[in-house]
C-alpha cells in the first residue's frame, strides 16, 4: 500500500536524516517521473541542453527517469538522489516530514486542470456520496478530492471509501465496471476523457488555483554546499522554459512523444497548466502572499491523513520557510524551504 511505503520512507530518512548528505561534491542525481509539467527535465537529458550547464559549471548531472512517481520520492528522501520533481504537497509529507531539509529550487507550474475528479456517468461531486473513489492514496489526488468534497459540504466520510491504485494502473481501472470514480493527473485525465463517452470531469485543480505547486526540490545542505548544482539546474530549466514559450514545435513534439501523446495532446495538457516560463514569474510565486496559507492547509489535510511525519503532534510539525523569512509551521523544525535565490538569478541574467 501507498502508505505504507510513505512511512517506511519517512522512517528511514528520519533515521539517516539531512547532514549525511550534504557535502561538496561534483557528480549529482536528480529524478523525474512522468508529467506535463515534469517532461522537460526528461528532454533537457536527452537533448544535452543539461550537459552543457553542468560542464559550464565544471560538475555532472545525471537525470534519471523513475516510472512510479512516489518511488521517486522515496529515492530521493532515502538519499539515493539529490534532487527530485515532486509537488508542494507530496514534498511536505514525505521528504520533509521525515526529516530530510528540502528546498523548492525551481517553482514549473501549478496545476490549472491537470488534475480532475472524473465521476463515470452524468453528475456533480456531489454525487460521489455512496460511492468507491480510486485514486493514488495520501497523493495530491486525495487532497483534491477533499478539496472538491468540501466546496459542496461533503468530507470523505460521505463517501464508500477511497481504493488505493497505482497511476500506473489507473486506466484500466477506470475501465472495470465496478469503478465508480477516478481522481487522478495527465496525461491519464485526457485519456480517460477522450476515451470513455461516460467519463466527467466533476473537480479539476483549475478551482484551486495556484494550490499544487509542481517543483524541482533538492536537499537543503547539498545546495548549500554546492551552489553550482542550482546554478546548472536552473540555468538548464530556463533555457529551455525559453524555447518552449517561443512554441518550438520540435521540442513540444519530443516531449509529447516521451508522454506518450502527440502534439496537440500535449499542448492541451500544457493549457491546464501555469507554467513559469518567466523565471521572474516564478519568484512571484515564491514570494506570493497566500503562499503561507496553502502551504498550511497542505498541512491541516496531511495531519489529518497522520503522514506529517511519524507522531507529529500537529499540523505545525514541520516548518516551512518563505522567501524573506517567514515561517508557517514550527520554526524549530524548518524542514521545506522555499528558496528563489536561484530562479531570481535567471531573471537576472547571472547564471
Amino acid at each position: 500500500m501507498l502508505k505504507t511505503t510513505i512511512l517506511s520512507a519517512t522512517i528511514l530518512a528520519a533515521a539517516l536524516g539531512a547532514p549525511a548528505m550534504a557535502a561538496e561534491k561534483t557528480d549529482f542525481k536528480i529524478a523525474w517521473s512522468i508529467y506535463v509539467g515534469w517532461m522537460p527535465w526528461g528532454y533537457l537529458a536527452d537533448s544535452g541542453i543539461m550537459d552543457k550547464w553542468a560542464e559550464k559549471y565544471g560538475i555532472s548531472v545525471d537525470i534519471v527517469q523513475i516510472n512510479d512517481y512516489v518511488e521517486s520520492i522515496n529515492q530521493y528522501t532515502a538519499g539515493q538522489f539529490d534532487g527530485v520533481s515532486a509537488t508542494n504537497m507530496d514534498t511536505l509529507s514525505i521528504p520533509a516530514g521525515g526529516g530530510v531539509d528540502t528546498t523548492a529550487l525551481i517553482i514549473g507550474d501549478y496545476s490549472n486542470g491537470n488534475d480532475a475528479v472524473i465521476l463515470k456517468g452524468e453528475g456533480t461531486i456531489a454525487d460521489l456520496v455512496g460511492k468507491p473513489v480510486n485514486l493514488v492514496e495520501l497523493s495530491v489526488s486525495h487532497y483534491l478530492l477533499a478539496r472538491g468534497l468540501d466546496s459542496v459540504g461533503l468530507a470523505e466520510s460521505d463517501l464508500d471509501g477511497v481504493v488505493n491504485t497505482s497511476d500506473a494502473d489507473m486506466i484500466a481501472a477506470y475501465a472495470a465496471p465496478e469503478v465508480q470514480a477516478v481522481v487522478t493527473w495527465n496525461p491519464l485525465v485526457s485519456e480517460i476523457l477522450s476515451s470513455n463517452p461516460d467519463a466527467n470531469n466533476v473537480f479539476d485543480s483549475s478551482q484551486i488555483p495556484g494550490e499544487i505547486l509542481d517543483l524541482m526540490v533538492v536537499n537543503t545542505g547539498t545546495l548549500a554546499d554546492n551552489p553550482d548544482f542550482g546554478k546548472a539546474l536552473a540555468g538548464a530549466w530556463y533555457e529551455l522554459m525559453g524555447l518552449m514559450k517561443a512554441g518550438d514545435e520540435d521540442v513540444l513534439t519530443a516531449m509529447a512523444e516521451a508522454s506518450g501523446t502527440d502534439l496537440e495532446g500535449y499542448k492541451a495538457q500544457l493549457a491546464a497548466t501555469e507554467m513559469f516560463y518567466d523565471p521572474a514569474a516564478a519568484v512571484a510565486q515564491a514570494e506570493a502572499e497566500d503562499l503561507p496559507e496553502t502551504m498550511a492547509n497542505v498541512a491541516e489535510f496531511l495531519f489529518d491523513k497522520g503522514i506529517l511525519g511519524v507522531g507529529a503532534p500537529s499540523a505545525d510539525f514541520v516548518g516551512v520557510e518563505y522567501p524573506g523569512g517567514t515561517v508557517t509551521g514550527d520554526s524549530a523544525n524548518v524542514k521545506f524551504r522555499f528558496d528563489a535565490t536561484y530562479m531570481q538569478m535567471a531573471a537576472d541574467g547571472a547564471l
